[in-house]
């Protein structure tokens, strides 16, 4: 008995996040509601600290589609951050965001007790969401004008560092012609590298895959409740686990398999990055970041 609560002790120690996108609630390719109901089933098996819903909760932004995806997403009884994309921001949809989510930028952070923070080596996790959406068009943008913003967020020196926004920072292969990436996905990346983020969660392509750049770790996810997919790729949702070591991905489909997709050390992180390291001199040369 005392071996098996220890077990289920120590199952709970790693940081859990369930990663879901592309709902397109509204749509003609949008899963039945037994489909709905499944779904909601296994990300609560997971039980994670918190769930990010990575944009395109809608299919057109229209205030029924919202108000469907706010009564879905309160039978996910878990904190949520929630992120809007740019179908959600179409007929003027974001003015239905505000009012039924809140604003669509946004800071989350949970604290760990004393165990689970010695074992992480962390003092809890900060998720910084990102409104990426612009009015009735595809591509996304940030801003260099948020960058500030962003950094304020991530005050807790050692906090796990975790960012969503909607649109992909890099490409994503099997996605046909590479397009609607966030426009200053350069100048992002430069930001969050500096911040040193852990992980990016994105959405957008309807495609799970992932990227190591520069020691943080970029994760894609599928569409999670629509028929929206690209090629022989299913729907699908992503569920990280992250302790002190590694990030481990699993990627969950329609069927209820879960596959293990990436094993990322955060043992090697500072490694990888000391091993690629552009010099401040040429940095500031160039001026691709503001002098000291």
């Amino acid at each position: 008995m005392l071996a098996s609560l220890e077990a289920l002790s120590l199952s709970r120690i790693p940081l859990t996040i369930a990663q879901l996108s592309d709902i397109h609630l509204g749509g003609p390719l949008s899963f039945e509601q037994e489909q709905m109901t499944q779904l909601v089933e296994h990300v609560r098996d997971v039980e994670p600290d918190v769930v990010v819903v990575a944009g395109d909760l809608t299919t057109a932004g229209y205030e029924w589609e919202y108000e469907e995806a706010a009564a879905w997403l309160a039978t996910i009884e878990f904190p949520k951050v929630v992120i809007p994309g740019n179908h959600d921001a179409r007929n003027v949809g974001y003015l239905h965001f505000r009012d039924l989510f809140g604003e669509p930028f946004s800071r989350h952070r949970g604290t760990f007790d004393a165990e689970r923070s010695e074992r992480l080596q962390a003092t809890g996790f900060t998720i910084v969401g990102l409104d990426s959406s612009e009015p009735d068009v595809n591509e996304g943008r940030i801003g260099r004008d948020r960058y500030p913003w962003i950094r304020e967020q991530f005050d807790e020196p050692d906090d796990m560092r975790i960012l969503a926004v909607h649109h992909h920072l890099v490409p994503i292969p099997g996605t046909g012609r590479e397009r609607n990436t966030v426009t200053d996905a350069g100048d992002l990346l430069l930001a969050l590298t500096d911040l040193d983020v852990d992980v990016v969660l994105s959405g957008h392509k309807h495609v799970p895959f992932f990227w190591g750049v520069n020691g943080m770790l970029i994760c894609n996810s599928g569409t999670a409740a629509t028929k929206r997919v690209r090629g022989s790729t299913p729907p699908s949702w992503n569920e990280l686990r992250i302790d002190a070591s590694t990030i481990k991905v699993f990627v969950h489909y329609e069927d209820g398999r879960r596959e293990l997709a990436v094993v990322f050390s955060r043992k090697t992180r500072a490694l990888t990055r000391e091993s690629f390291t552009m010099t401040d001199d040429f940095l500031r040369s160039n001026r691709i970041v503001p002098a000291a």
